[in-house]
């Protein structure tokens, strides 16, 4: 079976991060950032699902270094919820822990300056949580 193209959310307060992978699922690219305080941003993503040919998302998850959830985790599940019911795809959670560091860690031995960095980190950091999806396994 093949597994399809899947497209990775990132939710933050202030942008999400995107990320597609490639049509057989294996490998993921960053796809930019959006507003998440955009009215829009639920419709926007369904339309991007929709002209990717995306066949699940998956939306990160920020837990604690002990597993623990709080707000922003709530905040992740809501939204997740919300981004499932908007597209009519299955969504899943997935533990995002350390993939804006990683993202960052990437972006600096790139030799990104800061404000390219803060730009794109998002959409990187959305590439790092779904290939660590598509290496582990659904």
């Amino acid at each position: 079976m093949i597994p399809g193209r899947v497209l990775a959310l990132d939710p933050g307060t202030r942008r999400v991060g995107l990320a597609v992978s490639d049509p057989l699922g294996i490998t993921a690219q960053p796809h930019g950032v959006l507003d998440a305080t955009d009215p829009e941003l639920l419709a926007r993503i369904g339309r991007l699902a929709a002209d990717l040919g995306v066949e699940r998302i998956v939306v990160g998850l920020p837990v604690s270094l002990s597993g623990s959830e709080g707000p922003a985790a709530a905040a992740a599940r809501r939204f997740a919820a919300e981004v499932a019911a908007a597209t009519g795809l299955p969504v899943e959670l997935r533990d995002e822990r350390f993939t804006s560091v990683t993202a960052e860690r990437v972006l600096v031995e790139a030799g990104l300056t800061g404000r390219r960095r803060r730009a794109v980190r998002d959409g990187v950091a959305a590439a790092v949580l779904l290939q660590s999806y598509l290496d582990g396994g659904r």
